[in-house]
Protein backbone atom coordinates (compact mmCIF):
# COMPACT_ATOMS: atom_id res chain seq x y z
CA UNK A 1 0.00 0.00 0.00
CA UNK A 2 0.73 3.71 -0.42
CA UNK A 3 -0.43 5.37 2.07
CA UNK A 4 0.09 8.79 3.76
CA UNK A 5 -1.02 8.03 6.56
CA UNK A 6 2.67 9.03 8.34
CA UNK A 7 2.16 12.65 6.77
CA UNK A 8 -0.78 13.13 9.01
CA UNK A 9 -0.83 10.76 12.21
CA UNK A 10 1.57 10.78 15.05
CA UNK A 11 2.84 8.07 16.20
CA UNK A 12 1.79 5.76 18.73
CA UNK A 13 -1.70 6.79 18.74
CA UNK A 14 -5.45 5.44 18.45
CA UNK A 15 -6.67 4.80 15.16
CA UNK A 16 -10.48 3.54 14.42
CA UNK A 17 -10.70 0.47 12.26
CA UNK A 18 -14.42 0.26 10.77
CA UNK A 19 -15.04 -3.35 9.29
CA UNK A 20 -18.26 -4.10 7.59
CA UNK A 21 -18.76 -7.61 7.21
CA UNK A 22 -21.74 -10.30 6.67
CA UNK A 23 -24.19 -10.68 9.88
CA UNK A 24 -23.09 -13.56 11.28
CA UNK A 25 -22.16 -14.36 14.76
CA UNK A 26 -18.54 -15.26 14.53
CA UNK A 27 -17.62 -11.83 12.78
CA UNK A 28 -16.92 -9.97 15.75
CA UNK A 29 -14.51 -12.54 17.14
CA UNK A 30 -12.69 -12.47 13.90
CA UNK A 31 -12.30 -8.57 13.81
CA UNK A 32 -11.19 -8.84 17.38
CA UNK A 33 -8.58 -11.87 16.72
CA UNK A 34 -6.60 -10.26 14.17
CA UNK A 35 -6.73 -7.18 16.34
CA UNK A 36 -5.13 -9.41 18.83
CA UNK A 37 -2.59 -10.73 16.81
CA UNK A 38 -1.74 -7.71 15.43
CA UNK A 39 -1.89 -5.79 18.34
CA UNK A 40 -2.40 -7.05 21.69
CA UNK A 41 -4.82 -5.26 23.80
CA UNK A 42 -8.39 -5.12 25.49
CA UNK A 43 -11.04 -4.02 22.63
CA UNK A 44 -14.55 -3.31 23.17
CA UNK A 45 -15.78 -3.31 19.87
CA UNK A 46 -18.95 -1.26 18.74
CA UNK A 47 -21.62 -3.18 16.51
CA UNK A 48 -24.38 -1.71 14.36
CA UNK A 49 -26.43 -3.75 12.26
CA UNK A 50 -27.31 -2.53 8.68
CA UNK A 51 -30.98 -1.52 8.06
CA UNK A 52 -31.92 -4.96 6.20
CA UNK A 53 -29.87 -6.76 8.50
CA UNK A 54 -27.88 -8.34 5.97
CA UNK A 55 -24.30 -6.92 6.84
CA UNK A 56 -22.76 -5.53 10.52
CA UNK A 57 -20.10 -2.51 10.99
CA UNK A 58 -17.94 -3.51 13.74
CA UNK A 59 -15.61 -0.55 14.68
CA UNK A 60 -12.63 -0.89 16.96
CA UNK A 61 -10.08 1.36 18.00
CA UNK A 62 -5.98 0.08 18.24
CA UNK A 63 -3.33 1.50 19.38
CA UNK A 64 -1.24 1.63 16.33
CA UNK A 65 2.60 2.12 15.90
CA UNK A 66 3.57 2.97 12.46
CA UNK A 67 2.34 3.42 8.79
CA UNK A 68 3.19 -0.04 8.15
CA UNK A 69 1.42 -1.44 11.26
CA UNK A 70 -1.98 0.18 10.01
CA UNK A 71 -1.33 -1.31 6.50
CA UNK A 72 -1.19 -4.72 8.23
CA UNK A 73 -3.83 -4.51 9.82
CA UNK A 74 -5.95 -3.18 6.90
CA UNK A 75 -5.01 -6.21 4.79
CA UNK A 76 -5.71 -9.13 7.54
CA UNK A 77 -9.07 -7.41 8.31
CA UNK A 78 -9.77 -7.98 4.83
CA UNK A 79 -8.23 -11.38 4.63
CA UNK A 80 -11.37 -12.13 7.20
CA UNK A 81 -13.52 -14.25 4.93
CA UNK A 82 -16.99 -12.30 6.07
CA UNK A 83 -15.51 -9.34 5.40
CA UNK A 84 -16.53 -6.84 2.32
CA UNK A 85 -14.97 -3.64 3.13
CA UNK A 86 -12.17 -2.02 5.75
CA UNK A 87 -12.55 1.70 6.11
Amino acid sequence: MQTEFDKYLEFPCQFPFKVLGQAHDELVDKVVAVVQEHAPGDYSPTVRPSTKGTYHSVTVQVTVTSKDHIETLYQALGDIELVKYVL
